[in-house]
């Protein structure tokens, strides 16, 4: 399964440059987050909200490694797509996630939690 759909990809990249003219400044952007990636062999997920415009293997989102830390970051898309578990298992895509939020909600949620959750405070959805 390929990481990104092509829709997601330029959302993620017009985000990406949307942030880059506001980067460092007080009007920077709040994006939900654009698609979830998890290891299905493992505890890591990834929340996507952008794409380097400067280079699009670069990601920015909320990162969870399953250590009880997750942080707001970089991720290399290389890097996930190339990624293999000992049972020869990729990175996978959830093709039900749907953002219920701003990613800053997400990343207060990971931070009280102490990993990613879906159903943020506030949402009216509930998974």
């Amino acid at each position: 399964m390929k990481l990104l759909t092509q829709a997601q990809r330029q959302q993620l990249l017009d985000n990406g440059r949307r942030q880059a003219a506001v980067k460092g400044t007080p009007d920077e952007l709040d994006f939900p987050p654009v698609v979830k990636l998890f290891n299905p062999c493992g505890a890591c997920t990834w929340l996507l909200t952008e794409i380097d415009p400067d280079d699009e293997s670069i990601a920015w989102g909320l990162c969870d490694l399953g250590m009880g830390s997750p942080e707001f970051g970089t991720v290399s898309l290389t890097e996930l797509a190339e990624y293999r578990s000992r049972l020869g298992v990729g990175i996978e895509r959830d093709l039900y996630f749907k953002a219920h939020g701003p990613i800053s909600a997400y990343i207060a949620a990971a931070n009280e939690a102490g990993h990613i959750v879906e159903n943020i405070p506030g949402s009216t959805v509930s998974d």
